[in-house]
């Protein structure tokens, strides 16, 4: 537990700075998990959400909305791409911010 600790402690600093650095160290473990989250989510919800609207267009105006079908569709496919690059932008993220902890000096 110790060894993890001295993890937020680089080396080379000033010994005044060491306990504000810490602070800000462990504050920023959570605040990458959350924004990390919140990115996922907020990209996640957009796309259900002109899904959502465009398929009330279908039963707001019943046959005319039937027109919307094919761009429902679309945003399907989009939100299917969206969700492989979030993936794919959420595991780089997490190994960047994963070795930043575990090798600081680089």
């Amino acid at each position: 537990l110790l060894g993890f600790f001295k993890l937020f402690l680089p080396p080379d600093v000033p010994k005044p700075i060491l306990p504000v650095l810490f602070i800000i160290e462990v504050a920023n473990v959570p605040i990458r998990i959350f924004a990390l989250t919140i990115r996922l989510f907020a990209n996640m919800f957009g796309g259900h959400l002109v899904s959502g609207i465009l398929t009330g267009l279908i039963l707001a105006y019943g046959g005319y909305g039937m027109l919307s079908l094919p761009l429902i569709l679309f945003v399907y496919l989009l939100e299917v791409l969206v969700a492989f690059l979030q993936a794919y932008i959420f595991c780089l993220l997490s190994a960047v911010f994963i070795s930043g902890m575990l090798h600081p000096q680089h």
